[in-house]
């Protein structure tokens, strides 16, 4: 039986977990690192960007600064600019309500608006695939013409107006945001717009909700507006639902009024203008938990199950208001802060203004969170946009790292502010590896006025180097003038729309330095540096002497040489000095006098560049820089320096490294541990069974599955049966399933209610792999709770229980498994794992009688659902089970 089950998940996973693949059509390829232009010499390149203009006979051609084209080829380059801006958005009010059978939305919205500065005789408003009902004018009541194409409406107004007139107009319209094409990103899935979960309320175990994703300019999929980032108004909004669920939106609810028909109406109301990509609301069955900062509600809405938990979910709420509002000295600029986790989001979390919505990746138990860090760094990236994306709004996609280059650093300041440097750096590391990783599919300018989607924007890019810039840029002003700065930007340019030459002219203004260097090369530019740095004791002179040169291969865009300010530590006796080096040439020398040779060099102390740097040591140096260099990011790269060795001094560091400071350093020196050493293995038990770090344990347990003998059973079975985390125990009890199935039967009774989802699919392949049909109401149980991959073992071995059952119970469930097979709704694990759970049942009822009546029909069905079947990936599984001559062995 158990081989048999192998057999079939093992065909199903081969052929259904292909990987996910990221298509990029031709006209949107980025520009590889290691790409440039062929014509081009590396001295050319060089005089391009440092200035030196072409002779006056190059012009002509185009020739000169190192490029040459030919002039009558020449077009302009593509520039996403910011939105023009012909009308102004002053106001909106919204009146909704919903039909959850045909997921459309009924609305009414009446604008207030204005002309921007031309006088306009027409309004341009972004509603996309409507039916639009009336369009008046109001105070007149007069009835407005317009055209409509499905994306934008266009309103003939009763006169041309100037920007010194306001008028207001009201739009009776039928929103389908299901319907019609739809599109989406890797960053957020599908662009609808509003969404109806579980709208007709079948799914069991999932609850109804409604919530919207208006980033980028999909808010206009379910009301009229000007759909853009350099848009700003005030909001009132009508939400009128059944009286069961619970609303939210942004700003403060006025009023809640019950109607006749058993609905209720909730009004939101917006004083402060924002962006319309913000405007945002949730309705479901949610749990409330509330609580006080300083005059500011916090709210956070979960499902009701995890209401007890909801402050873990969502930690240091008002610890991080309190923190960002007393660095930035801009105390959180808006109403009130609300939270809410919502089913099948389309992205990780939105920061809505006044009320952000997260994934359900957000919502455990709080003893589940234990050693998760995720929700902790998403609540502050989100809570910082309501300074730096809601407040301050990037006036085009192409700035946008000034909303997310903002809230990723945010992480680093909160971490460094609640842990320490250590952690931060920790995090920084990750940071720069995500976009290092990215950039062996292309580089682009952080603010990119030529991409070809606005959604391809929410990159490692806006994100990651965004975060790692300002780090650079934080060290190079100090954070003084860095804070007043910010300051500075936030309160001049408050509720209204920026580009990054206005924050470059915050930073000049305080630090009185002109800064287009660092803007040019770091937020125009492309690419980053790439460092060799060699040093040595010049034994004879006193000195040491480095040379550092950059590498990296120089395009069109990416500078053959950047001007790098750091510093150079030079540690003798205990003391450190700290030498001021900038680094302006592709090779360069420097020389320091020194009374004696250094027990240390360090180039860069503590990595604050964004740079790969490659530096020359022997195993000795980087010994002595583990112990005794003072940031974490030395410790790392000493460790990197001696992975792959195994001298003495390679050993020492490895073993210091387990007990480091840093859960990154100890994590990499368990994993670089040979487990087939006894004493090895000793030592992982021990981290296993008491290490205080959760993830430590969690990982070391991980390496027990390895490890096949009887003390790592007997210590498996120990941390499954006591370990306070869900999480390490879990895992201990399927490393246990691996190694002793007997030992494992004798704790699985302790997890039959956990919600872990590795923990189902591991018990029913131990109950699917017994004779003893008690173990169906597990099955039974836990049908609607498996998810995604887990459906495939769950299902699989579901079949082969419930085959020996008696046949009233058998043919019931055949139904089931016949029913998920056939519902066109059902995801592709679902379906494939049905089938193979009624293949499953026809080879244990084949293995007593091979012409049994019963195997024959649902051999003949499979048959036909195999015929039907469209899915391609689905089919091939199919084929496989129906061709197989697998025995239940």
């Amino acid at each position: 039986m158990n081989k048999l089950y192998v057999l079939l998940v093992g065909m199903m996973l081969m052929t259904a977990c292909g990987g996910s693949k990221r298509v990029v059509k031709e006209n949107q390829k980025q520009t590889p690192v290691d790409e440039v232009v062929t014509t081009l010499e590396l001295d050319s390149l060089i005089s391009a960007w440092t200035g030196e203009l072409p002779d006056p006979e190059e012009r002509e051609t185009g020739q000169g600064r190192g490029v040459t084209f030919d002039v009558d080829t020449v077009s302009v380059e593509v520039y996403r600019a910011a939105a023009k801006r012909e009308s102004d958005l002053l106001h909106t009010k919204l009146e909704v309500s919903f039909d959850w059978a045909k997921e459309r939305v009924t609305g009414k919205a009446t604008l207030t608006v204005r002309p921007y500065f031309r006088p306009m005789s027409t309004l341009t408003l972004d509603a996309k695939n409507f039916d639009i009902k009336a369009v008046v004018l109001e105070g007149a009541n007069k009835i407005l013409k317009y055209k409509y194409d499905g994306q934008q409406l266009v309103i003939t107004l009763d006169k041309t107006y100037t920007n010194k007139e306001e008028y207001r107009l009201t739009i009776d319209y039928i929103a389908k945001p299901s319907e019609g094409l739809v599109g989406g990103s890797a960053a957020i899935t599908q662009d609808k717009g509003l969404y109806f979960i579980n709208p007709t309320g079948k799914e069991p175990n999932k609850p109804q909700q409604i919530w919207t994703q208006g980033e980028t300019e999909s808010n206009s999929r379910w009301f009229p507006t000007i759909d853009k980032p350099n848009e700003r108004c005030t909001q009132e909004m009508y939400i009128t639902v059944e009286d069961k669920f619970k609303t939210l939106s942004n700003g403060m609810l006025v009023s809640s009024t019950p109607n006749p028909d058993g609905t209720r109406t909730d009004y939101w109301r917006m004083n402060k203008p924002h962006a319309p990509y913000l405007f945002m609301l949730t309705v479901g069955e949610f749990a409330i938990v509330t609580e006080k900062w300083n005059t500011i509600d916090l709210q956070y809405y979960v499902e009701p199950a995890y209401e007890k938990d909801a402050k873990a979910i969502f930690p240091y709420t008002g610890d991080m208001l309190t923190f960002f509002s007393t660095k930035l000295g801009v105390p959180y600029p808006w109403q009130k802060y609300a939270q809410v986790v919502v089913r099948d989001y389309v992205s990780g979390a939105m920061e809505n203004t006044t009320a952000v919505i997260f994934g359900d990746y957000m919502q455990a138990h709080t003893n589940e969170l234990e050693g998760v860090q995720i929700n902790e760094l998403v609540v502050a990236h989100e809570m910082f946009h309501h300074w730096f994306g809601d407040l301050v709004t990037c006036e085009s996609w192409s700035n946008l790292t000034l909303n997310e280059g903002f809230a990723n650093y945010s992480e680093y300041l909160w971490l460094e502010n609640k842990y320490g440097k250590e952690e931060a750096d920790q995090h920084r590391k990750e940071e720069l590896d995500g976009y290092m990783e990215s950039t062996k599919n292309g580089v682009h300018p952080l603010i990119y006025y030529q991409y070809a989607d606005r959604e391809a924007m929410f990159d490692a890019h806006s994100y990651n180097k965004g975060g790692l810039i300002l780090h650079m840029l934080r060290n190079y002003v100090g954070d003084d003038a860095f804070y007043k700065a910010l300051n500075l930007y936030l309160t001049r340019y408050a509720y209204t729309d920026v580009e990054s030459h206005e924050l470059r002219m915050a930073f000049e203004e305080v630090t009185g330095e002109d800064l287009n260097w660092f803007w040019n090369q770091w937020f125009y530019s492309e690419g980053h540096p790439e460092l060799s740095v060699i040093q040595y004791y010049d034994a004879a002179e006193h000195k040491v002497r480095m040379t550092v040169t950059q590498t990296q291969t120089p395009s069109v865009k990416l500078p053959p040489v950047f001007m790098l300010p750091t510093y150079v530590d030079i540690h003798i006796g205990g003391t450190v000095r700290h030498e001021p080096i900038t680094v302006t040439e592709r090779s360069q020398n420097f020389s320091f006098e020194v009374a004696r040779e250094p027990d240390m060099v360090l180039f860069d102390p503590g990595h604050v560049l964004l740079a790969n740097v490659k530096t020359e040591k022997s195993e000795k140096m980087f010994a002595y820089q583990f112990t005794h260099a003072p940031s974490y990011f030395e410790r790392l790269e000493a460790f990197d320096g001696v992975t792959s060795s195994n001298t003495e001094d390679a050993l020492t560091i490895k073993n210091k490294a387990l007990t480091d400071a840093s859960l990154s350093i100890r994590t990499m020196a368990l994993n670089a541990m040979e487990i087939s050493e006894g004493d090895n293995q000793k030592r992982i038990q021990e981290l296993a069974t008491s290490d205080p770090n959760v993830n430590i344990r969690q990982m070391a347990v991980n390496m027990l599955a390895q490890i096949e003998n009887k003390s790592s059973i007997a210590t498996l079975s120990k941390i499954a049966a006591t370990d306070k985390s869900p999480k390490v125990a879990s895992d201990a009890f399927n490393a246990l399933m691996l190694l002793d199935t007997k030992e494992a039967a004798k704790i699985a009774p302790k997890f039959e209610n956990s919600s872990d989802p590795e923990i189902i699919p591991a018990l029913s392949t131990l109950y699917g792999a017994t004779d003893d049909t008690s173990h169906l109401q597990f099955f039974e149980r836990n049908i609607n709770n498996v998810k995604g991959y887990g459906q495939l073992p769950y299902l699989v071995s579901y079949g082969f229980l419930v085959a020996r059952a008696e046949p009233a119970k058998r043919d019931a469930t055949v139904q089931l498994f016949k029913m998920m097979l056939e519902d066109p709704k059902s995801p592709i694990e679902a379906r494939t794992g049905s089938f193979a759970a009624i293949r499953a049942v026809v080879v244990v009822l084949s293995e007593k009688d091979a012409a049994n009546p019963t195997s024959q029909k649902l051999t003949e069905y499979l048959q036909q659902a195999f015929g039907k079947e469209t899915d391609e990936q689905a089919k091939s599984v199919f084929r496989q089970l129906l061709e197989s001559n697998l025995k239940g062995e």
